[in-house]
């Protein structure tokens, strides 16, 4: 009996030992091969903020510049466009003081981001709603901000990460609920019309997170 017992205990430690080995690694999801110089295509803006759209695609290629993963080119010359619209700015107080003046802000932006392979004419992926928010304190406390101050702190967060969805691919970013996003544009437009599709011996693959 005590023989058995302890073939058994043996058995559970081996098992053990082999299950804490196993790790899940899972592939990466790489952009296409073909995929080298990526352009920034104006962003649209569908909210009454005037400028917020060359703010970001300034933004945008000066953070693709600074990642190097791809070149940045003309749209004529490149393989990958990135396209994307502002679709929510609402600019929200939150606190006052005795008087009834504000004195710290919640600014959010919502943003539809997409990635067109121009070779294949499709979407390699899709984020519906990036959303970052900045809470500021009014310019007339000690270390508060303007309202275009806050603005390029979320340009900065909102450039990064479409970056990082592009170089890192999908679960790098995540978009919020549909149901969470305030009442916006959020436009599903097919990919515009492109060239003959070239010889399918281009590598490609499968668009990720879309």
């Amino acid at each position: 009996m005590k023989h058995g017992i302890i073939i058994f205990a043996a058995a559970l430690a081996i098992a053990g030992c082999s299950t804490s080995e196993i790790q899940y690694n899972p592939a990466e999801q790489k952009m296409p091969q073909h995929i080298k110089k990526i352009a920034v295509r104006p962003f649209l803006n569908k909210t009454p903020q005037f400028g917020l759209e060359e703010k970001l695609m300034l933004k945008v290629i000066d953070e693709f510049l600074k990642n190097g993963e791809y070149s940045v080119s003309p749209e004529s010359s490149a393989d990958g466009v990135l396209v994307g619209e502002i679709s929510n700015y609402i600019l929200t107080p939150i606190q006052y003081d005795v008087n009834l003046v504000p004195t710290v802000y919640k600014i959010n932006v919502v943003a539809v981001v997409r990635l067109l392979d121009k070779a294949y004419n499709r979407y390699l992926w899709e984020e519906p709603a990036l959303q970052v928010t900045k809470i500021y304190s009014a310019s007339t406390l000690p270390g508060g901000l303007s309202e275009e101050q806050a603005r390029e702190a979320l340009w900065e967060i909102l450039s990064k990460a479409i970056v990082r969805r592009t170089v890192e691919g999908f679960g790098s970013v995540t978009s919020v609920s549909q149901r969470s996003v305030p009442q916006g544009s959020l436009d599903n437009s097919d990919p515009p019309a492109a060239g003959p599709r070239p010889s399918p011996e281009v590598p490609v693959s499968t668009a990720a997170g879309k």
